[in-house]
């Protein structure tokens, strides 16, 4: 590709984040009444009163909004981190317990104490890029002992691998379920693949020693344990003893894990280990073209025991289609995996852009008919998986044009 068309290509990347995801956020989720942002918002952007806000949403937009200050300079998306930071901060925090509460009301009362693993880790995720857009040292501090409340009691020391939730003072509890679709578990590879993304960013913030051996080990599990040698594709619920209790595939998760267990090596900064992961990250990137349909979308699940594939496309399978794809790209030079990217980028300008309402549709069928019936934001649909996408791939291209013209 030329220099010209790589900037053209970016200059896209870079109006979608802007005008279209970064700006619907910006416009229609601050709550002025009650503080924070809305929990809920229809298809029609319609605000569902009432609603609960949970842990995974507000600290999804403080990443986002952190993230997207430090790319663009744009002090508007500094206010909204601020914003984010100081309703976590006050809200979310157990100040008594430790960790983060996953469900608050409307009005900011604690509705679910229980302690999701998966929702601290992207606390200790959003603390870090907030620290590192600020300069603050408090949220840094937060993190870190955010880190330590999952290291002190989701370890599991005699199996390894981290357990799915506990009670609010940390006593196990019966259903551990992150959400109604997943299976009641004690140890999943999502919980798994986030802890790792925000170790990962942790550490290029504070490199602990302790935090390295814990991100060498969640490399390591998802080597050993999650990724299957054969197909490639990620293994998805164990029991306590690492027993295997799915078949499913969940191609949306294969080929995010497939840049951030890269991403990880490369932040470490071993050699021998970079070059494991490189291959793994390729080989997985490869394993997910099975779940690529002729328009170039991602279809979100397979079932191999019943040979059914789940033809939808949802939005965040899209967004870390383009990134694992360019990252494959990146690593091999193999030209097939940046076609798939520009595949999967035409794709969402096609099919999952909402031209009428607004950021992106939570999913499509394979017709590219919309599921208007889910929200356009709440508990699950936030602004992370596309906006770090375009973020991503704005890096990664200004990284290529720089090259290209020196």
């Amino acid at each position: 590709m030329s220099v010209t068309a790589w900037t053209a290509w970016r200059d896209e990347l870079e109006k979608e984040l802007k005008g279209n995801i970064l700006a619907y956020w910006m416009r229609h989720l601050p709550d002025d009444r009650h503080g924070g942002f809305h929990g809920h918002l229809t298809h029609t952007n319609q605000v569902v009163q009432g609603a609960s806000r949970g842990a995974v949403q507000n600290t999804r937009i403080l990443w986002t909004f952190s993230a997207a200050f430090r790319t663009c300079r744009d002090r508007e998306y500094l206010d909204m981190a601020d914003r984010a930071y100081g309703y976590i901060r006050s809200r979310f925090l157990d100040g008594e317990w430790g960790g983060v509460f996953w469900e608050i009301s409307e009005q900011g009362e604690v509705t679910s104490p229980r302690k999701q693993i998966y929702a601290i880790a992207y606390a200790v995720y959003a603390l870090t890029e907030y620290h590192l857009a600020t300069g603050k040292e408090e949220p840094l501090m937060t993190a870190r002992r955010l880190y330590r409340d999952i290291e002190s009691h989701a370890f599991d020391r005699e199996l390894n691998g981290y357990t799915e939730a506990l009670g609010r003072k940390w006593e196990s509890i019966s259903d551990v379920r992150l959400s109604e679709k997943d299976q009641n578990v004690s140890k999943t590879m999502n919980t798994h693949l986030h802890i790792l993304e925000a170790y990962t960013h942790l550490y290029r913030a504070w490199q602990e020693p302790q935090l390295e051996h814990s991100l060498r080990n969640l490399i390591e599990l998802f080597r050993e344990r999650f990724i299957d040698p054969r197909s490639h594709h990620l293994h998805l619920f164990f029991d306590d003893h690492w027993d295997l209790k799915s078949s499913l595939v969940s191609y949306g998760h294969d080929i995010e894990c497939s840049w951030l267990l890269h991403e990880a090596a490369v932040v470490l900064g071993d050699r021998e280990l970079i070059r494991l992961t490189d291959r793994v990250a390729t080989a997985m990137a490869r394993a997910t073209f099975s779940g690529l349909d002729r328009d170039g979308g991602l279809f979100y699940e397979y079932f191999p025991e019943e040979d059914r594939t789940d033809t939808d496309k949802h939005w965040w399978p899209q967004a870390e289609a383009m990134v694992g794809f360019f990252n494959a790209y990146q690593l091999t030079g193999d030209e097939v995996f940046l076609t798939k990217c520009m595949e999967s980028w035409k794709f969402i300008r096609k099919f999952m852009v909402d031209r009428k309402f607004g950021e992106w549709y939570w999913s499509v069928d394979r017709n590219g008919t919309p599921q208007t019936g889910k929200e356009k934001a709440g508990f699950w649909k936030c602004p992370y998986h596309n906006g770090r996408a375009c973020m991503e791939l704005m890096r990664r291209m200004d990284e290529t044009i720089n090259r290209e013209q020196t």
